[in-house]
């Protein structure tokens, strides 16, 4: 166990490394730099702005500097936001951005596993057929469009939820339904498919024969190993939805994670850029690495160690 922990420590180290080494490159490699496109600014204020960023530095230097700042967990200052760093920016943006992401995983996860499992057990009758039909819409139709036409019938017509904004539950309805309905579409979808291949195996028919009723078979034996597949996806989709939707985000005027990313490309905030990059991607390591542990709770004959049990 403490190997395997430590081997996929160290490799999820150098995938983190590789990426900000990535991103950082590819970031200096577009021409101009943040302050290229302000307009009005004397040439010696520009180049006084820059040298106070040291981005007259050789850009190796820079690379240097910042991987000996990020040691120290130091994301350095925002080019755009005067006298913020990029800590106090995720510091502020990100417990909105998670509290968004916590009611569209649950939403996710609680509506579309029993609606796949259902459908599965029902494979063929009307529950089948609606589930799958919702399930196509929500695949199908972008979030955005979903966005607007939410905002349209509960904000604008019923005046039963507000429109935008964050400010408590009822503010988090529509973005959470929004955000929550591509992902909770595809768990059906994934839940379906993987429970009828498991309803199909030899064990099951077994369990049947024995006697057992639907409910322990559904519970004890079905469900457990259906859910491998939709635990596989769930990992990435939570790091996915707790970063935020940029999208979402900026048609609900959600002042969250999403906003500030998309924001910092445009104004090419590199520390901005790279701190948000390197945020989403200890998350995503973080979270796979946890469906890698849960794995053997759901299915012991799976091992960590990648010995399979008997």
């Amino acid at each position: 166990m403490l190997r395997y922990m430590l081997n996929r420590t160290f490799n999820s180290l150098l995938v983190l490394l590789a990426i900000i080494t990535i991103t950082f490159f590819l970031m200096h490699a577009i021409p101009g730099g943040p302050f290229t496109s302000e307009k009005n600014i004397p040439a010696a204020v520009l180049k006084n702005i820059e040298e106070r960023y040291r981005l007259h530095d050789p850009l190796w230097k820079q690379y240097i500097d910042y991987l000996g700042n990020l040691i120290r967990f130091d994301l350095g200052p925002s080019f755009k936001y005067g006298g913020r760093t990029v800590n106090d920016l995720i510091r502020e943006s990100f417990p909105i951005s998670l509290q968004l992401g916590v009611f569209s995983i649950g939403l996710s996860i609680l509506i579309g596993i029993p609606a796949g499992a259902i459908a599965a057990l029902r494979q063929n009758k009307w529950q089948d057929y609606t589930t799958m039909i919702f399930a196509t819409l929500g695949v199908s139709v972008p979030s955005f469009v979903l966005a607007t036409l939410l905002i349209y019938v509960f904000a604008i017509k019923l005046s039963l939820l507000p429109a935008a904004m964050w400010g408590g539950f009822t503010y988090a309805i529509l973005p959470a339904t929004a955000l929550a309905a591509h992902p909770m579409a595809f768990i059906a979808r994934l839940t379906r498919s993987s429970m009828l291949e498991v309803l199909a195996q030899d064990y099951i028919k077994t369990a049947r024969a024995k006697g057992l009723s639907q409910t322990v078979i559904l519970y004890r034996h079905a469900l457990k190993n259906a859910l491998i597949p939709v635990v596989t996806y769930i990992g990435p989709m939570s790091a996915s939805i707790l970063t935020g939707s940029f999208i979402i985000e900026t048609i609900f005027a959600i002042p969250g994670l999403g906003r500030h990313f998309v924001t910092s490309i445009y104004n090419r905030d590199y520390t901005v850029i790279l701190g948000v990059t390197i945020f989403y991607s200890v998350l995503v390591i973080g979270l796979n690495l946890f469906v890698d542990l849960i794995y053997p709770l759901l299915n012991p004959r799976i091992k960590i160690d990648g010995k399979q049990g008997e």
